[in-house]
């Protein structure tokens, strides 16, 4: 049975309903109604095309256009494989002196988690060394993560660690799922966020991929450098936000 807050007419779908106001626009004030009662709550997938025109009662040209309008609005985003998702508020994501992701999703009142994608040992290349503060040829872990918040992907980040101040740290990371308690476990109590560089950049297949978003899509980019309490540089990091997701909040 259609919607009874939508009057469909058969065609383009474009045909205005019995007030006036086009099909798609009555289409997609519906579902706008529908996300703040809590029937579409963010991170939700809607209804498929086919499913919300047999619902309404249109073709699916017409349910393509309410989309792209909530699109327009911020309130819905398309993922790659999922669909058509309620987007909540961004993140915030402070960058200060304790920049720990673990705490700072937990005090948003959503739930951390970490997963190791890949890891391996190399030699450090001149841009990581100097990051490190080690000699160029020192060897390094370099593990790949991705970080999430209520199972929703937020980041994918390539991390640099010196190997030999860190035995057992990848196997650390693989359980915890936490950087933090990972560095604690191989003995380093506390470090801090000597530096962070902000820019922009777009998805490459591979990070789409893990993102759950479409290649192209913007991604907020962060280099950064952490010390231990000594002042000595722990982590090299290359991390990539999806954009829609956070927001960077710079804190002094």
């Amino acid at each position: 049975m259609a919607d009874p807050h939508v009057t469909a007419a058969r065609g383009p779908g474009a045909a205005p309903g019995q007030d006036g106001i086009a099909l798609w626009r009555r289409i997609a004030d519906s579902l706008r109604r529908e996300t703040p009662a809590g029937e579409h709550a963010p991170g939700d997938r809607l209804p498929s095309e086919s499913v919300l025109a047999e619902r309404f009662g249109v073709n699916r040209h017409t349910v393509r256009r309410a989309l792209a309008a909530l699109a327009g609005d911020g309130l819905v985003r398309s993922e790659q494989g999922r669909g058509t998702i309620v987007r909540g508020r961004p993140l915030d994501y402070p960058i200060g002196p304790r920049t720990r992701f673990s705490e700072i999703v937990s005090r948003q009142a959503r739930a951390p988690s970490g997963r190791l994608i890949a890891a391996d040992e190399m030699s450090a290349e001149p841009d990581v060394a100097a990051a490190l503060g080690i000699a160029r040829g020192t060897p390094v872990l370099r593990l790949e993560t991705l970080s999430a918040a209520d199972g929703i992907p937020l980041n994918v980040a390539t991390s640099w660690f010196p190997a030999e101040r860190l035995p057992g740290f990848v196997a650390h990371y693989a359980e915890t799922g936490s950087i933090t308690r990972a560095l604690q476990r191989c003995g380093v109590a506390d470090y801090q966020r000597r530096e962070t560089r902000v820019t922009a950049r777009i998805a490459d297949a591979q990070d789409a991929l893990a993102l759950g978003i479409a290649p192209g899509s913007p991604l907020i980019a962060t280099e950064s450098i952490n010390a231990d309490t000594e002042g000595r540089p722990i982590q090299y990091s290359l991390a990539r936000f999806a954009a829609d997701r956070v927001q960077i909040v710079v804190e002094t």
